[in-house]
């Protein structure tokens, strides 16, 4: 591009994590760096909800959620959906890239976050990115 920013293909975001602090942080980190926060919930199921009734660009999911299903669980979903899901965790399933388009792994700083995010925008536009530490990328094949 010449002249001008490209436009963002993720705008809008959903955050599914379980830590309150973590998914607070996350929540007004996100905000700040200008996407849009569709909503920040714990659960499977008020995910799969909310899939249902709002556009998400992106879900930032941990692994572990409250309640029965996981992060796993939704990653299949939002796969079946063809919304891209980053696990952002300690502990990535083993088959995290047949799942996600990547995982940042925990803990990560602001500027990171930051990173990934602009990182993963450029990665789902096609363009070629280099990651910042702690998060790897998988092929689109999985997106």
């Amino acid at each position: 591009m010449l002249f001008g920013k490209r436009k963002r293909v993720v705008n809008r975001i959903l955050i599914v994590e379980d830590e309150p602090l973590t998914a607070f942080d996350n929540e007004n980190l996100i905000g700040d760096a200008g996407y849009e926060v569709v909503a920040t919930i714990d659960r499977y199921a008020t995910a799969i909800d909310l899939l249902d009734r709002e556009q998400v660009d992106l879900i930032l999911s941990d692994v572990r959620l409250t309640g029965q299903r996981t992060g796993i669980d939704l990653a299949r979903e939002a796969q079946r959906r063809s919304i891209p899901v980053l696990f952002v965790t300690g502990a990535p399933p083993d088959n995290a890239e047949e799942l996600v388009i990547g995982v940042l792994m925990k803990p990560y700083n602001h500027r990171t976050m930051r990173s990934a995010l602009s990182c993963i925008d450029c990665y789902l536009a096609g363009e070629k990115t280099r990651p910042p530490k702690g998060l790897t990328l998988f092929p689109k094949a999985t997106v």
